[in-house]
């Protein structure tokens, strides 16, 4: 038995000895956002690891070894001291619009919140240390220079995707003519005025993060986290420094993209089969549903209650003709006209759900998440996007054949009718969709493990300098190689201009020549 005693503490220890300290900086209150990110601190906690995380969203029930720094949960809108707008009204804007009045404006928002946060404050002014600091990239900058007052490795975590402006700070290259900016819509990206767009938004956010946005995360930064060691790095070089990012992106949905070794794809990072079981009566519902459910989920942030009445109409007239069930999220207690054949709930067990065979659609907005979520599950899926990324990871699934994209200003009974119908009755779309679920899963390991592989191996190379490309320290000059450009079409001027001009006296010295010879016969 003693033995057996000694093995278990030389396990233990074994286990506890390359535990490292990491701060994990995740203020955004968004549900969404938290789905994706929270695996990591547990599973690092798990591994052995003493993990820290600022966080807007309380885990219920952590382990011993994972400590919450707890900030506001607050929306967006309240955050900008605005009015809750109504969300399908951001169908009217452009990008430009959306990035100005809500990114823009609500990362400062959440940023400073975070920052000024009583608990926040109390966490600075501890003597703590860290090995690693992973922050989100989500436009709270100022929160990243924690790795400079710690003197750990950064690493960032892009929940939307690629990070277009992340990739010209480390000199990943663009290719802009078959990427797209993460939250751009764009109807046909490779036409010359699709790219056009793309390259012009891509420039058109840069810059002004670059010259504008991080001067005033910087503001925030010298405001809130004071007597940080002298010279204080900019928040633009702090990005640049950057150990690893990693991206919710796969190359079996996304785009396939030339990658530098310090950007990895982790795409569907919290997606593995649930443990949880479904409620009762939704069990016995889809059970019992003998020509399949539909499913139809606007995501955390969009409030289907508020839809245009006769958009919602169009839905429910649309509803009563199924033979099928229809889960729906509804916000409110109660709705008017509701068909028979359709349950409402404020809340469904999303995952749950989407495991169960009798899934036919989902009805979506498009949002990462429950887009990853579906193809995973093999699950077709009928988009109505809304705002962001959203248009195109439904134009992503309609490229696949498993997706239909249905803007919102064209929702009507029939176009609705046709759409819905098609991807139920057409077998092609629940083929592809299981045929792209085959292959989001294949990997070597899941994209949680290689999350963790790849932190731990940071730690274990103090910040992996190596894996950083030359290139982020190089003007832009050089980068896009326009003074080599100069120095080849110069010297090809130089070259043209000499062969011209030696054309020039040849031909005018042998005409002389002519001349002359021509005289002379003659006389």
């Amino acid at each position: 038995m003693i033995y057996f005693h000694l093995i278990l503490i030389f396990t233990i220890i074994a286990k506890y000895a390359d535990a490292a300290n990491i701060l994990i900086v995740t203020p955004f209150s968004s549900k969404s956002h938290y789905i994706m990110l929270s695996p990591i601190g547990l599973e690092l906690a798990k591994r052995g690891h003493n993990v820290t995380i600022i966080t807007s969203i309380k885990q219920l029930n952590p382990p011993p070894n994972y400590h919450q720094v707890m900030v506001e949960n607050k929306e967006i809108w309240d955050v900008m001291g605005t009015k809750r707008p109504v969300i399908f009204d951001m169908t009217r804007k452009s990008f430009e619009e959306f990035l100005n009045e809500v990114l823009w404006n609500g990362g400062l928002g959440f940023a400073e919140m975070a920052l000024k946060s009583t608990h926040l404050q109390e966490f600075l002014r501890k003597n703590n240390t860290f090995d690693l600091v992973i922050s989100e990239q989500f436009y709270q900058e100022s929160l990243n220079i924690l790795a400079y007052k710690y003197k750990a490795p950064l690493v960032l975590i892009a929940t939307t995707g690629i990070c277009m402006k992340h990739n010209l700070v480390v000199g990943n290259p663009l290719q802009l003519n078959t990427i797209i900016f993460e939250a751009l819509d764009l109807k046909d990206h490779t036409s010359i005025w699709g790219r056009l767009r793309n390259i012009y938004i891509t420039a058109y956010e840069y810059v002004w993060w670059k010259y504008w946005y991080l001067g005033k995360q910087e503001a925030l930064m010298k405001k809130y986290i004071p007597d940080l060691e002298e010279p204080v790095p900019s928040l633009f070089g702090v990005q640049k420094n950057t150990s690893l990012l990693l991206i919710n992106t796969h190359f079996s949905f996304d785009p396939p993209m030339a990658l530098l070794p310090n950007i990895v794809e982790i795409g569907g990072l919290h997606l593995s089969r649930s443990n949880s079981s479904l409620p009762k009566d939704l069990q016995d519902i889809l059970d019992t549903s003998k020509n399949g459910v539909v499913y139809m989920n606007f995501g955390s942030n969009v409030v289907v209650s508020e839809m245009d009445q006769q958009k919602l109409m169009a839905f429910f007239n649309v509803f009563r003709k199924l033979k099928q069930t229809v889960l729906m999220k509804w916000e409110k207690d109660t709705v008017e006209n509701k068909p028979d054949n359709v349950v409402i709930q404020k809340w469904f067990p999303q995952r749950e759900i989407f495991e169960h065979p009798n899934i036919k659609v989902f009805i979506s907005h498009g949002g990462l998440i429950g887009t990853q979520e579906a193809t995973f599950n093999g699950i077709p899926i009928l988009g109505v996007p809304i705002y962001a990324d959203q248009y195109n990871n439904l134009e992503l699934a309609e490229k696949h054949g498993f997706g239909k994209i249905l803007e919102y200003q064209d929702i009507s009974e029939v176009t609705l009718g046709e759409s819905l119908n098609e991807i139920l009755n057409d077998e092609s779309y629940k083929r592809n969709a299981e045929e792209v679920a085959k292959r989001f899963k294949d990997r070597p390991m899941t994209p949680l493990e290689t999350t963790i592989w790849w932190l731990e191996y940071v730690i274990r190379h103090e910040g992996a300098t190596f894996m950083k490309s030359e290139a982020r320290n190089m003007s832009w000059f050089k980068y896009f190689m326009l003074d080599i450009y100069v120095v080849v079409i110069t010297t090809m001027v130089v070259v043209t201009y000499l062969m011209v001009f030696a054309v020039k006296n040849i031909t005018r010295l042998l005409g002389f020549n002519f001349k002359t010879n021509s005289k002379k016969k003659r006389s």
